[in-house]
């Protein structure tokens, strides 16, 4: 856990607890999210994510656990906890019946802003998203990054310091994904604090400044995605050869290699620091062995996932039904 303290964290869980009947969702986990920064809960289908953000977000109650969202106790103040969020679900939630600027329109009309004011608001994030030339047009008619885009905007429509994500990139093709990460940054260099779920291990790794990864309803582990990968092992470095007599005097002389006699590789185990590949390239350069080409690989959020949620469970992907726990 962070040693964060609690006066500059924008969302801090201890303990939180959610049941349907007989089956445990959350059984007990603690968050802390520091103000201006993303954090990202990952976790297989059905782990409860989504449930985290429902409660988190005051949609549902929980069994237990000391809640607190923008400062505010989630018992005893939702309604300054709604003041202070916003929230992006799974699915698009904009009026397809109707133009983008329409909905920018209801929704300035939701949080009571002045007439006046709601238009230079919906304005201002139109163009902030790209979607003045498309603001005149049906929804219906957007494409699923546009819809994306129109969804964060309404859904900043009244300020919020604290944003929830829940899978906002699902079904978007690469280019959108990447469009969507720009915005996403833009926001927290802002000062909003984002909370994300995501069933892409790439995301979380290239986005979130801290990361908790949800398994049976329990937190598994906590970190940067940096501080995760070191949990788990599978770091090694990869020597290739194109000479068969270095390859062999290679593979005789190191010990606990494993060889690949047909690509006349060696994978030997290593955390990628430097001062371990300073030792094996003295070491080549002590025997007079040369190798081609020397690659490093660490563990990533992929092996990590596995490591940590079991060999059985596979990462959500965007064809796969949704997490069907709420």
């Amino acid at each position: 856990m962070t040693t964060t303290t609690s006066h500059s964290l924008a969302i801090a869980a201890k303990g939180l607890r959610k049941s349907y009947g007989d089956k445990t969702v959350l059984d007990g986990i603690d968050l802390a999210v520091p103000a201006g920064t993303i954090f990202s809960l990952l976790g297989p289908n059905g782990a409860g994510k989504t449930t985290v953000v429902k409660i988190l977000s005051t949609l549902i109650t929980a069994d237990a656990g000391d809640l607190h969202v923008g400062g505010h106790d989630l018992a005893a103040a939702p309604q300054a906890v709604r003041a202070a969020i916003g929230v992006t679900g799974q699915f698009s939630a904009v009026d397809g019946l109707i133009t983008g600027e329409e909905n920018m329109l209801l929704m300035a009309d939701l949080h009571h802003l002045s007439r006046s004011e709601g238009r230079r608001t919906a304005a201002e994030l139109l163009e902030r998203f790209d979607l003045v030339e498309a603001a005149k047009k049906p929804v219906s008619t957007y494409s699923g990054g546009m819809k994306r885009r129109l969804d964060i905007a309404m859904t900043l429509v009244g300020g919020p310091r604290i944003i929830f994500l829940d899978e906002p990139t699902t079904g978007l093709d690469p280019r959108s994904r990447h469009t969507m990460w720009g915005i996403i940054r833009e926001l927290v260099s802002g000062g909003v604090t984002v909370f994300l779920t995501t069933q892409y291990l790439d995301e979380a790794d290239e986005l979130a400044d801290r990361i908790a990864v949800l398994s049976d309803g329990k937190i598994a582990a906590e970190g940067s995605a940096d501080e995760l990968k070191r949990l788990v092992p599978g770091g090694h470095v990869r020597l290739r050869f194109t000479d068969p007599a270095a390859y062999q005097s290679a593979a005789v002389a190191l010990r606990e290699v494993t060889r690949d006699d047909e690509a006349l590789a060696l994978q030997i185990p290593s955390d990628g620091s430097q001062r371990e590949l300073r030792a094996i390239l003295d070491w080549l350069d002590s025997t007079g062995i040369e190798a081609d080409e020397l690659t490093v690989h660490t563990p990533d959020l992929d092996d990590v996932f596995f490591a940590l949620t079991g060999p059985t469970t596979v990462p959500t992907q965007p064809n796969q039904p949704k997490e069907n726990v709420r």
